[in-house]
Protein backbone atom coordinates (compact mmCIF):
# COMPACT_ATOMS: atom_id res chain seq x y z
CA UNK A 1 0.00 0.00 0.00
CA UNK A 2 2.62 2.15 0.66
CA UNK A 3 4.05 1.98 -2.61
CA UNK A 4 1.20 2.63 -4.42
CA UNK A 5 0.63 5.81 -2.28
CA UNK A 6 4.54 6.80 -2.72
CA UNK A 7 5.51 5.57 -5.47
CA UNK A 8 8.63 4.48 -4.05
CA UNK A 9 9.86 0.67 -4.61
CA UNK A 10 10.53 -0.74 -0.82
CA UNK A 11 13.53 -2.54 -2.02
CA UNK A 12 15.06 0.94 -3.06
CA UNK A 13 15.04 1.92 0.69
CA UNK A 14 19.02 2.08 1.93
CA UNK A 15 19.07 0.19 5.42
CA UNK A 16 21.70 2.94 6.34
CA UNK A 17 19.90 5.70 6.32
CA UNK A 18 20.85 7.86 9.80
CA UNK A 19 17.50 9.63 10.03
CA UNK A 20 15.88 6.41 9.77
CA UNK A 21 18.35 4.67 12.03
CA UNK A 22 18.00 7.32 14.95
CA UNK A 23 14.13 6.35 15.55
CA UNK A 24 15.88 3.13 17.15
CA UNK A 25 17.12 5.22 19.77
CA UNK A 26 15.43 8.60 19.70
CA UNK A 27 12.76 10.99 18.58
CA UNK A 28 14.15 14.08 16.97
CA UNK A 29 13.99 12.59 13.55
CA UNK A 30 9.98 13.14 14.41
CA UNK A 31 10.14 16.45 15.13
CA UNK A 32 8.48 15.63 18.60
CA UNK A 33 10.21 14.83 22.55
CA UNK A 34 9.34 11.50 24.05
CA UNK A 35 7.28 13.13 26.48
CA UNK A 36 4.55 14.57 23.80
CA UNK A 37 3.98 10.80 22.80
CA UNK A 38 4.88 8.98 25.87
CA UNK A 39 7.75 6.81 24.06
CA UNK A 40 12.00 7.36 24.47
CA UNK A 41 11.98 6.28 20.78
CA UNK A 42 10.39 7.08 17.62
CA UNK A 43 9.13 2.87 16.57
CA UNK A 44 5.39 3.25 17.77
CA UNK A 45 3.74 1.96 14.15
CA UNK A 46 6.96 -0.19 13.25
CA UNK A 47 6.56 -3.74 12.91
CA UNK A 48 8.29 -5.98 15.27
CA UNK A 49 9.98 -2.77 17.11
CA UNK A 50 6.35 -0.90 18.24
CA UNK A 51 5.74 -2.61 21.14
CA UNK A 52 6.53 -1.19 24.75
CA UNK A 53 8.13 -3.76 25.45
CA UNK A 54 10.45 -3.81 22.56
CA UNK A 55 10.40 -0.04 22.41
CA UNK A 56 12.04 -0.31 26.09
CA UNK A 57 14.59 -2.54 24.62
CA UNK A 58 15.14 0.02 22.31
CA UNK A 59 15.95 2.63 24.88
CA UNK A 60 18.31 0.42 27.18
CA UNK A 61 20.30 -0.76 24.22
CA UNK A 62 20.15 2.13 22.14
CA UNK A 63 21.46 0.53 18.74
CA UNK A 64 23.31 2.71 16.44
CA UNK A 65 23.48 0.31 13.44
CA UNK A 66 21.51 -2.40 11.65
CA UNK A 67 23.17 -4.94 12.89
CA UNK A 68 21.90 -4.43 16.14
CA UNK A 69 18.83 -4.17 15.53
CA UNK A 70 19.17 -8.03 14.64
CA UNK A 71 20.19 -8.43 18.13
CA UNK A 72 17.27 -6.54 19.50
CA UNK A 73 15.02 -8.77 17.35
CA UNK A 74 16.87 -11.78 18.48
CA UNK A 75 16.63 -10.69 21.79
CA UNK A 76 12.65 -9.77 21.52
CA UNK A 77 11.80 -13.09 20.12
CA UNK A 78 13.83 -15.27 22.63
CA UNK A 79 12.82 -16.43 25.67
CA UNK A 80 15.59 -16.72 28.57
CA UNK A 81 17.48 -14.41 26.53
CA UNK A 82 16.60 -10.58 27.51
CA UNK A 83 14.98 -10.61 30.44
CA UNK A 84 17.63 -11.96 33.32
CA UNK A 85 20.44 -12.16 31.13
CA UNK A 86 21.44 -10.09 28.23
CA UNK A 87 19.23 -6.93 30.16
CA UNK A 88 21.54 -7.34 33.14
CA UNK A 89 25.09 -7.91 31.12
CA UNK A 90 24.18 -4.89 29.29
CA UNK A 91 23.14 -2.62 32.18
CA UNK A 92 26.24 -3.92 34.02
CA UNK A 93 28.37 -3.20 31.39
CA UNK A 94 29.77 -6.71 31.08
CA UNK A 95 28.96 -6.42 27.07
CA UNK A 96 27.00 -4.43 24.81
CA UNK A 97 24.17 -5.04 22.26
CA UNK A 98 26.60 -5.52 19.75
CA UNK A 99 28.56 -8.34 21.76
CA UNK A 100 25.27 -10.04 23.38
CA UNK A 101 23.99 -13.28 22.17
CA UNK A 102 21.38 -11.87 20.38
CA UNK A 103 20.65 -14.64 17.87
CA UNK A 104 20.75 -18.82 17.69
CA UNK A 105 23.96 -18.28 14.88
CA UNK A 106 26.29 -15.95 17.14
CA UNK A 107 27.06 -18.49 19.39
CA UNK A 108 28.21 -20.91 16.54
CA UNK A 109 30.10 -18.04 14.88
CA UNK A 110 31.33 -16.16 18.23
CA UNK A 111 33.06 -19.73 18.83
CA UNK A 112 33.89 -20.45 15.96
CA UNK A 113 36.21 -16.98 16.00
CA UNK A 114 37.46 -18.26 18.92
CA UNK A 115 39.22 -21.24 17.99
CA UNK A 116 36.32 -23.66 18.47
CA UNK A 117 36.55 -26.89 15.85
CA UNK A 118 33.06 -26.04 13.54
CA UNK A 119 31.13 -29.16 14.65
CA UNK A 120 31.76 -28.80 18.14
CA UNK A 121 30.65 -25.10 17.91
CA UNK A 122 27.68 -26.08 15.66
CA UNK A 123 26.36 -29.41 18.22
CA UNK A 124 26.84 -26.93 21.28
CA UNK A 125 24.67 -23.90 19.87
CA UNK A 126 21.55 -26.63 18.54
CA UNK A 127 22.05 -27.28 22.07
CA UNK A 128 21.58 -24.15 23.62
CA UNK A 129 19.04 -22.60 21.29
CA UNK A 130 16.39 -25.40 21.92
CA UNK A 131 16.96 -24.58 26.13
CA UNK A 132 18.93 -27.61 26.53
CA UNK A 133 22.16 -25.72 27.82
CA UNK A 134 25.75 -26.81 28.25
CA UNK A 135 27.53 -30.52 29.52
CA UNK A 136 30.38 -30.09 31.49
CA UNK A 137 32.57 -31.15 28.22
CA UNK A 138 31.15 -28.59 26.51
CA UNK A 139 32.05 -25.94 29.10
CA UNK A 140 35.41 -26.97 29.46
CA UNK A 141 35.78 -26.93 25.61
CA UNK A 142 35.01 -23.52 25.82
CA UNK A 143 36.83 -22.45 28.29
CA UNK A 144 39.82 -23.81 26.64
CA UNK A 145 40.19 -21.59 23.90
CA UNK A 146 38.85 -18.40 26.42
CA UNK A 147 35.13 -18.13 26.22
CA UNK A 148 34.46 -15.50 29.18
CA UNK A 149 32.35 -16.98 31.99
CA UNK A 150 29.93 -14.44 31.43
CA UNK A 151 29.29 -15.85 28.03
CA UNK A 152 28.87 -19.16 29.30
CA UNK A 153 26.93 -18.34 32.16
CA UNK A 154 24.15 -16.71 29.55
CA UNK A 155 24.01 -19.79 27.24
CA UNK A 156 22.85 -22.06 30.60
CA UNK A 157 19.95 -19.49 31.01
CA UNK A 158 18.75 -19.10 27.55
CA UNK A 159 15.62 -21.57 27.08
CA UNK A 160 15.01 -20.84 22.92
CA UNK A 161 16.60 -18.69 20.81
CA UNK A 162 15.44 -16.56 17.59
CA UNK A 163 17.18 -17.27 14.00
CA UNK A 164 19.30 -14.49 12.49
CA UNK A 165 17.94 -14.51 9.09
CA UNK A 166 14.17 -13.81 10.30
CA UNK A 167 15.59 -11.47 12.57
CA UNK A 168 17.06 -9.81 9.46
CA UNK A 169 13.62 -9.76 7.63
CA UNK A 170 12.03 -8.29 10.50
CA UNK A 171 14.30 -6.05 10.54
CA UNK A 172 14.43 -4.86 7.27
CA UNK A 173 10.36 -4.54 7.25
CA UNK A 174 10.98 -2.14 10.17
CA UNK A 175 13.73 -0.06 8.60
CA UNK A 176 11.56 0.33 5.34
CA UNK A 177 8.67 1.49 7.45
CA UNK A 178 10.46 3.71 8.99
CA UNK A 179 12.00 4.96 5.58
CA UNK A 180 8.25 6.01 4.67
CA UNK A 181 7.21 7.16 8.64
CA UNK A 182 10.17 9.83 8.22
CA UNK A 183 10.21 11.48 4.89
CA UNK A 184 6.28 10.13 3.93
CA UNK A 185 4.63 10.83 7.24
CA UNK A 186 1.01 10.92 6.19
CA UNK A 187 1.46 8.25 3.81
CA UNK A 188 2.90 6.53 6.67
CA UNK A 189 0.01 7.29 9.40
CA UNK A 190 -3.25 6.27 6.10
CA UNK A 191 -1.30 3.02 5.25
CA UNK A 192 -0.81 2.09 9.37
CA UNK A 193 -4.58 3.32 10.27
CA UNK A 194 -6.16 1.60 7.09
CA UNK A 195 -4.15 -1.84 7.81
CA UNK A 196 -3.95 -2.38 11.58
CA UNK A 197 -6.44 0.66 12.70
CA UNK A 198 -9.56 0.02 10.86
CA UNK A 199 -11.48 -2.00 13.91
CA UNK A 200 -9.94 0.09 16.86
CA UNK A 201 -10.39 3.55 15.61
CA UNK A 202 -12.56 5.93 17.34
CA UNK A 203 -13.30 8.97 14.81
CA UNK A 204 -15.03 11.50 17.19
CA UNK A 205 -12.08 10.97 19.69
CA UNK A 206 -9.45 11.12 17.27
CA UNK A 207 -11.29 14.30 15.31
CA UNK A 208 -10.40 15.81 19.18
CA UNK A 209 -7.11 15.92 18.67
CA UNK A 210 -3.95 15.67 20.89
CA UNK A 211 -5.31 16.62 23.96
CA UNK A 212 -8.45 13.91 23.84
CA UNK A 213 -6.42 11.19 22.70
CA UNK A 214 -3.93 11.69 25.09
CA UNK A 215 -6.84 11.77 28.22
CA UNK A 216 -8.07 8.58 26.60
CA UNK A 217 -4.85 6.75 27.00
CA UNK A 218 -4.40 7.74 30.66
CA UNK A 219 -7.30 6.59 31.32
CA UNK A 220 -7.01 3.69 30.14
CA UNK A 221 -3.81 3.09 31.68
CA UNK A 222 -5.25 3.86 34.91
CA UNK A 223 -7.56 1.66 34.95
CA UNK A 224 -4.80 -1.38 34.88
CA UNK A 225 -6.29 -4.50 34.77
CA UNK A 226 -9.77 -3.48 35.02
CA UNK A 227 -9.64 -1.80 31.69
CA UNK A 228 -12.39 -3.66 29.54
CA UNK A 229 -10.29 -5.93 26.45
CA UNK A 230 -11.15 -3.60 23.88
CA UNK A 231 -9.86 -0.39 24.99
CA UNK A 232 -6.34 -2.56 25.75
CA UNK A 233 -6.55 -3.51 22.04
CA UNK A 234 -7.09 0.27 21.29
CA UNK A 235 -3.92 0.95 22.85
CA UNK A 236 -1.67 0.51 20.12
CA UNK A 237 -3.84 2.74 17.50
CA UNK A 238 -4.06 5.51 19.97
CA UNK A 239 -0.31 5.78 20.57
CA UNK A 240 0.24 6.13 16.57
CA UNK A 241 -2.93 8.78 16.76
CA UNK A 242 -1.20 10.70 19.23
CA UNK A 243 2.09 10.22 17.57
CA UNK A 244 0.62 11.59 14.46
CA UNK A 245 -1.33 14.84 15.99
CA UNK A 246 1.87 15.39 17.91
CA UNK A 247 3.64 15.43 14.88
CA UNK A 248 0.99 18.47 13.76
CA UNK A 249 -1.21 16.36 11.41
CA UNK A 250 -4.71 15.87 12.08
CA UNK A 251 -7.90 13.58 11.16
CA UNK A 252 -10.99 15.39 9.57
CA UNK A 253 -14.52 13.56 10.25
CA UNK A 254 -15.65 11.15 7.52
CA UNK A 255 -16.77 12.56 5.16
CA UNK A 256 -20.11 11.54 2.65
CA UNK A 257 -18.20 11.96 -0.54
CA UNK A 258 -14.22 12.39 0.12
CA UNK A 259 -14.15 9.27 2.34
CA UNK A 260 -12.84 5.60 1.29
CA UNK A 261 -14.82 2.91 1.22
CA UNK A 262 -11.84 0.93 3.57
CA UNK A 263 -8.90 3.44 3.02
CA UNK A 264 -7.95 6.05 5.29
CA UNK A 265 -7.08 8.89 2.49
CA UNK A 266 -4.59 12.24 2.23
CA UNK A 267 -6.85 15.35 2.55
CA UNK A 268 -5.58 16.76 -0.82
CA UNK A 269 -6.71 19.69 -0.16
CA UNK A 270 -4.39 20.89 2.64
CA UNK A 271 -1.77 17.51 2.62
CA UNK A 272 -1.65 17.66 6.44
CA UNK A 273 -4.72 15.52 7.35
CA UNK A 274 -6.42 12.34 7.28
CA UNK A 275 -9.86 11.67 6.40
CA UNK A 276 -11.03 8.16 7.88
CA UNK A 277 -12.74 5.82 5.94
CA UNK A 278 -16.61 4.71 5.84
CA UNK A 279 -15.58 1.19 7.44
CA UNK A 280 -13.36 3.12 10.29
CA UNK A 281 -16.70 3.99 11.96
CA UNK A 282 -18.03 2.03 14.71
CA UNK A 283 -21.14 -0.05 13.48
CA UNK A 284 -20.30 0.10 9.83
CA UNK A 285 -18.61 -3.35 8.27
CA UNK A 286 -16.66 -3.13 5.11
CA UNK A 287 -19.51 -4.39 3.60
CA UNK A 288 -21.73 -1.38 4.63
CA UNK A 289 -18.66 0.96 3.41
CA UNK A 290 -18.54 -0.54 0.35
CA UNK A 291 -22.11 -0.36 -0.40
CA UNK A 292 -21.99 3.60 0.94
CA UNK A 293 -19.30 4.29 -1.44
CA UNK A 294 -20.61 2.59 -4.56
CA UNK A 295 -24.16 4.41 -4.33
CA UNK A 296 -21.76 7.27 -4.70
CA UNK A 297 -21.18 7.10 -8.45
CA UNK A 298 -24.93 7.80 -9.05
CA UNK A 299 -24.41 11.03 -8.03
CA UNK A 300 -24.95 13.24 -5.09
CA UNK A 301 -27.27 12.31 -2.24
CA UNK A 302 -30.63 14.97 -2.24
CA UNK A 303 -31.97 13.92 0.68
CA UNK A 304 -31.31 11.21 4.13
CA UNK A 305 -34.40 9.23 2.42
CA UNK A 306 -32.46 9.02 -1.07
CA UNK A 307 -29.23 8.35 0.69
CA UNK A 308 -31.14 4.98 2.28
CA UNK A 309 -32.44 4.23 -0.80
CA UNK A 310 -29.70 3.85 -2.76
CA UNK A 311 -27.39 2.65 -0.14
CA UNK A 312 -29.77 0.25 1.51
CA UNK A 313 -28.84 0.41 5.04
CA UNK A 314 -29.63 0.09 8.29
CA UNK A 315 -31.55 3.02 10.19
CA UNK A 316 -28.52 2.78 13.35
CA UNK A 317 -25.66 2.95 10.23
CA UNK A 318 -27.97 6.65 9.30
CA UNK A 319 -28.33 7.63 12.61
CA UNK A 320 -24.63 7.02 13.33
CA UNK A 321 -23.41 8.94 10.19
CA UNK A 322 -26.02 12.05 10.97
CA UNK A 323 -24.15 12.20 14.34
CA UNK A 324 -21.11 12.73 12.79
CA UNK A 325 -22.67 15.30 10.80
CA UNK A 326 -22.53 13.28 7.38
CA UNK A 327 -25.89 14.49 6.60
CA UNK A 328 -25.40 18.30 7.78
CA UNK A 329 -27.29 20.52 5.63
CA UNK A 330 -28.93 17.72 3.66
CA UNK A 331 -33.20 17.61 3.36
CA UNK A 332 -34.82 14.54 5.48
CA UNK A 333 -36.80 13.51 2.41
CA UNK A 334 -36.72 13.80 -1.16
CA UNK A 335 -40.33 15.28 -0.76
CA UNK A 336 -39.10 18.19 1.28
CA UNK A 337 -36.42 18.31 -1.08
CA UNK A 338 -38.59 19.97 -3.75
CA UNK A 339 -39.13 22.94 -2.10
Amino acid sequence: MLHDLTGMDPADIPMNDAKVLSLFRSTEALGVTPEQIRSPVGTIGLPDFGSRFTRQMLAETKPARFSDLLQISGLSHGTGVWLGNAQELIRSGTCTISTVIGCRDNIMLDLIYQGMEAALAFQITESVRKGKGLTPEWIAEMKKVNVPDWYIDSCQKIEYMFPRAHAAAYSISAMRAGYYKVYFPLEFYAALFTIDGIDHFDIELCCKGYGSILGKILGIEEKGVAAAAKEKASLGVLESALEMTARGFKFKPVDLYRSDATKFRIDETDRRSLIPPFAAVQGISANTAIQIANAREDGEFVSVEDFRKRTKVSRTVIETLERLGCFRGMSASNQLALF
